[in-house]
């Protein structure tokens, strides 16, 4: 594959045990979700030609092994790729999360994974406890087989609870964020931990897209509403991974390094929090 990489910024990650390799995760990524295992070699092949080297996916997703297939294909040499997953919700117990860990790294043909997540707290389910999920998590990261883990969906609570116990600060939180759901309290507290704060549903799920004041942004920049949206996740010191299977919208996703936002602009679109959430409540998600 001869594409040219997006120029994507990277953040440094705060690794949890000493003497690791400082990583950095490229800040705009490629999300997966929804994208089925049958059409997933496809529309990863199509971002990873645009110039994504950043892609996210989940064991929940059900398509990791059409992401591997892609990546096997592409060409990319390895270390110009991210690759994000995350532990599905039936796996939280040890052997059920290294089981599923080794099934992961299979499907997505990889020796070593750059960051693996727990994709939801599930904080209140019987027989389930945060941190014994956390210090399993921390085993796989000391396997070296991981560079990197993190969690998905926690609230401020849930982070310092693994936090306290463990000693083990997760490199990311990724959780729902866009205009309408800014999460200011959550990112300060992950700015005062050490966390990066990572998007999902970063266009709130298309929502965003016909708000006013966003198409009024649009027009003044000469961009599209969503090139607006990203390029004020990326201004926050955000990873963003927006997901679209249409190859000009991810050419158009990706093309955001030519304009900025003044400081006015980002006030404007700060200022349409409303808190609304698209997806769940991390609450509400319990097994």
């Amino acid at each position: 594959m001869s594409s040219t990489a997006i120029p994507a910024p990277v953040l440094p990650l705060r690794q949890g045990t000493a003497g690791t390799e400082p990583v950095a995760i490229p800040q705009l990524g490629f999300g997966t979700y929804k994208v089925g295992d049958a059409d997933a070699e496809r529309i990863v092949d199509q971002a990873l030609q645009v110039g994504y080297r950043h892609i996210d996916t989940a064991q929940m997703y059900g398509n990791e092994a059409g992401v591997g297939r892609a990546l096997a294909a592409c060409g990319i040499p390895r270390d110009q790729l991210w690759i994000t997953s995350k532990l599905n919700n039936p796996n939280h117990r040890r052997d059920d999360a290294l089981r599923s860990f080794d099934a992961t790294m299979a499907d997505l043909q990889l020796d070593v994974l750059d960051l693996f997540l727990v994709h939801w707290p599930l904080a209140n389910s019987p027989g389930i406890d945060l941190v014994d999920t956390w210090r399993t998590m921390i085993e796989i990261l000391q396997s070296g087989r991981v560079r990197a883990i993190g969690v998905s969906n926690y609230q401020e609570e849930h982070l310092r609870t693994i936090i306290d116990a463990t000693g083990v600060t997760p490199a990311v939180n990724q959780v729902e964020l866009h205009p309408y759901l800014t999460q200011r309290e959550l990112r300060t507290a992950h700015e005062g931990l050490g966390v990066v704060t990572e998007s999902w549903s970063p266009l709130g799920r298309g929502r965003l897209l016909e708000d006013p004041e966003l198409a009024r942004l649009a027009e003044e920049l000469g961009v599209t509403p969503a090139q607006v949206i990203i390029r004020w996740h990326l201004q926050h010191g955000l990873v963003v991974i927006p997901k679209t299977t249409h190859v000009e919208r991810m050419r158009a996703n990706a093309d955001v390094f030519g304009f900025e936002l003044t400081a006015e602009q980002m006030a404007a679109v700060d200022a349409l929090d409303r808190g609304l959430r698209t997806g769940s409540h991390p609450d509400q998600v319990q097994v």
